[in-house]
């Protein structure tokens, strides 16, 4: 199998990547810690996405009995006016998600790395550990476990635990936290897309954009412009290994 084509490297802009050390001690008190999956927990070089994105096309091609390009042209609208491409099949078409989800994630997860340095990262950290997805617990847990991760993770909150409200939604978010009982002012919040970030913020956590070399989406090539960070992202980095082992822990209560 021939390894998957990089995509295209989004510049850093200079500004954004010093790590403030005050803040950095702020999230070193944090006792329940939230990693998004996708282009976050793995590097976006493996390209994964580019799997389940042709995958969704097929999908709903042969669900709806439509050409590709149609189906390509629905999966895209429905993504920008619903939030995902699932939420806007189940509102307009009531399809059932079920089916969607287990075929849209049957990928190959061989080009995801073992990852020992960010496992050693994430195992230091105390207190909880949750993954908080858009995608499938079985896609996470087939993914976190290639990574050699998921070991380390309490639960797995995916789109189904949610009622199949997807991030970025408020809604998506209080299901997480009522469901775990994490009160915001105690976690931190590790995504790749900036948006996903804003209720967290408001929520009181701590927040961490992951860099992501992904290209293909608006608000990733909107970042190149970024001359500071938006306030809702209190840190930025383009190495989340890196990022976990710069914080200092604080063993004080918490």
């Amino acid at each position: 199998m021939n390894p998957p084509s990089k995509p295209e490297l989004a510049p850093l802009p200079a500004t954004l990547t010093p790590m403030d050390a005050a803040a950095l001690a702020e999230i070193g008190r944090k006792r329940v810690w939230i990693f998004d999956l996708d282009n976050t927990l793995y590097p976006a070089e493996c390209d994964l996405f580019a799997q389940v994105d042709r995958r969704m096309g097929e999908f709903i091609a042969r669900h709806l009995g439509v050409p590709f390009e149609y189906a390509r042209h629905l999966q895209k609208s429905y993504y920008r006016q619903f939030g995902t491409t699932l939420a806007g099949l189940m509102r307009v078409h009531k399809m059932q998600p079920e089916p969607f989800l287990d075929y849209v994630h049957d990928i190959d997860v061989s080009v995801v790395p073992d990852a020992p340095e960010l496992r050693a990262a994430i195992e230091r950290l105390p207190g909880r550990k949750l993954i908080f997805t858009n995608g499938s617990r079985a896609h996470a847990e087939r993914v976190a476990g290639k990574l050699g991760v998921l070991d380390l993770f309490e639960d797995i909150s995916d789109i189904a635990s949610c009622d199949y409200e997807p991030k970025p939604s408020a809604a998506a978010f209080d299901s997480m936290v009522r469901r775990h009982d994490i009160a915001g002012m105690n976690a931190a919040m590790f995504e790749d897309m900036p948006q996903n970030l804003e209720v967290p913020h408001r929520l009181g956590m701590s927040t961490v954009l992951v860099h992501s070399t992904y290209m293909d989406h608006p608000v990733q090539r909107s970042m190149r412009s970024w001359t500071a960070l938006p306030e809702h992202v209190h840190h930025f980095t383009d190495d989340l290994t890196r990022f976990l082992n710069s914080i200092t822990i604080d063993d004080g209560p918490g």
